[in-house]
């Protein structure tokens, strides 16, 4: 399997030559790309967009990369439906990576005051946001302790032609990495990487131990070890073939305002941990693929966070509990709030132990709800439907206090100390002495299919 983005829009491509659009009008890097994005996002339409005449820039924009679920499939060449529990059973089929001698992105390389940040086409995508944003950049950097690698995607507000405000508010490997390498008293090295193939997008939001690295895990996405190059000016690699590379240091003891920015809820957000990236050297193929993810409620932000939520906690209750159908976390709720399960109950209480052990997985998580095995849980109606004639409010629902419960940062109805209230709604039948679902059998239901035809279906 190719590891390249390119290769990537050449699959999607052929498989759907309507999925990839080429706009060569003139268009601003300042709210008309993500404007057009969302506008296209109210029609249900996702295609992916490559910009070639970016006003004031002579390198594209490619974006919308990582929009649908279907996309993300075809990355890893499985079935929509089977996403999530291809993406746990693979993560955990680590390859170590490979290092290679010759990276594409060596064509053109940039260090100290021959960088330029300014002359990447770096977006401004909402009028509440502080400036133009990096969204689409992996953070790649190593614990200081374990030399283990990580990747994760953390927003950038662009302060400088070498220079950039990077939030770690995430609280997890990036953040706690900074944190030990600035107790030592030393920056941290980093590079940002842009324009990469999405199974390296998917393998870094695995939640993984902090003494291994997330190489590994994108090489099991892959089926083959991550090829990975030295950096020119930090002692770190990184995907051998991505379009642009931004290599410097997460600045310890220096703070600076960064934000205000639209992010995954809809809402703009003011918090940030205001850290400063110190950027050393820029390099990048001939004619980049500048990549951009539309933040805000998009798809394309929400859709691959989601997907490695119902992965990780498919894995966690396949390791407790048996019978475990389906796992989803609906773009409702921003691919990262609440989770549905479904599965089939064998004794009353496991659909309490299914809601506290998804609990355990992620500190994000605000609502669980379990339902029977006959319902979708990607078809929020059934799962309403579950609730609406299946819980009794005072039997069914569970409230851990906000003083309780971690919560995400980014959630304006957290607290200060980012805490929040969590719930657990068991929708399930109890086992015994519950009314017959109605039904028809599968033998007439085929026997009409006859006719569907006339009906356009």
């Amino acid at each position: 399997m190719e590891q390249d983005l390119r290769s990537f829009i050449e699959q999607v491509k052929q498989q759907n030559p309507r999925e990839v659009v080429h706009v060569q009008e003139e268009i601003d890097p300042k709210y008309e790309i993500s404007t057009l994005i969302m506008e296209l996002e109210k029609a249900r339409r996702y295609p992916l967009t490559i910009f070639e005449n970016v006003k004031g820039h002579d390198i594209s924009v490619v974006t919308n990369v990582l929009a649908p679920r279907e996309r993300l499939a075809l990355a890893m060449g499985v079935h929509p439906n089977d996403l999530a529990a291809e993406f746990s059973k693979r993560i955990n089929q680590r390859i170590e990576p490979v290092e290679v001698q010759e990276a594409p992105f060596r064509e053109n390389v940039f260090v100290g005051s021959e960088v330029d940040l300014y002359k990447l086409p770096i977006l401004t995508h909402f009028p509440i946001d502080a400036g133009p944003y990096i969204t689409a950049g992996l953070v790649i950097a190593k614990d200081p302790l374990t030399g283990a690698d990580t990747a994760g995607y953390h927003r950038m507000q662009l302060k400088g032609k070498d220079k950039l405000g990077i939030s770690l508010h995430s609280r997890q490997r990036l953040w706690e990495y900074f944190r030990r390498s600035e107790e030592l008293g030393k920056s941290l090295e980093a590079t940002i990487v842009l324009g990469i193939h999405p199974n390296i997008s998917m393998g870094s939001m695995a939640l993984i131990p902090y003494d291994l690295g997330k190489f590994a895990a994108m090489g099991g996405l892959f089926g083959a070890p991550l090829e990975v190059a030295r950096c020119h000016t930090v002692d770190l690699m990184v995907p051998a073939y991505a379009e642009v590379i931004i290599e410097g240091e997460i600045v310890a003891g220096e703070r600076e305002s960064e934000g205000p920015f639209a992010e995954f809820t809809n809402y703009a957000c003011y918090r940030s941990t205001e850290n400063i990236f110190k950027v050393k050297g820029v390099q990048y193929r001939t004619k980049p693929l500048y990549q951009d993810i539309t933040p805000g409620m998009s798809s394309e932000h929400i859709t691959i966070v989601a997907v490695q939520r119902e992965g990780d906690v498919l894995n966690a209750l396949n390791r407790t509990l048996p019978n475990i159908k389906s796992v989803h976390a609906p773009i409702s709720a921003c691919g990262l709030f609440h989770c549905y399960i479904s599965m089939k109950k064998i004794a009353e209480g496991q659909a309490q132990q299914a809601i506290f052990t998804a609990f355990s997985v992620d500190h994000n998580l605000k609502m669980v709800v379990v339902v029977d095995e006959d319902v979708d849980v990607f078809d929020e109606r059934q799962v309403l439907w579950a609730m609406a004639t299946r819980l009794q409010a005072d039997k069914g629902v569970t409230i851990v206090p906000q003083h309780m419960g971690m919560g995400c940062t980014l959630d304006p109805s957290s607290d200060d100390l980012s805490r929040t209230a969590k719930m657990g709604i068991d929708a399930t039948k109890p086992l015994q002495g519950f009314a017959p679902t109605v039904t028809m059998s599968v033998e007439v239901q085929n026997q009409i299919r006859r006719f569907l035809g006339s009906f356009g279906l």
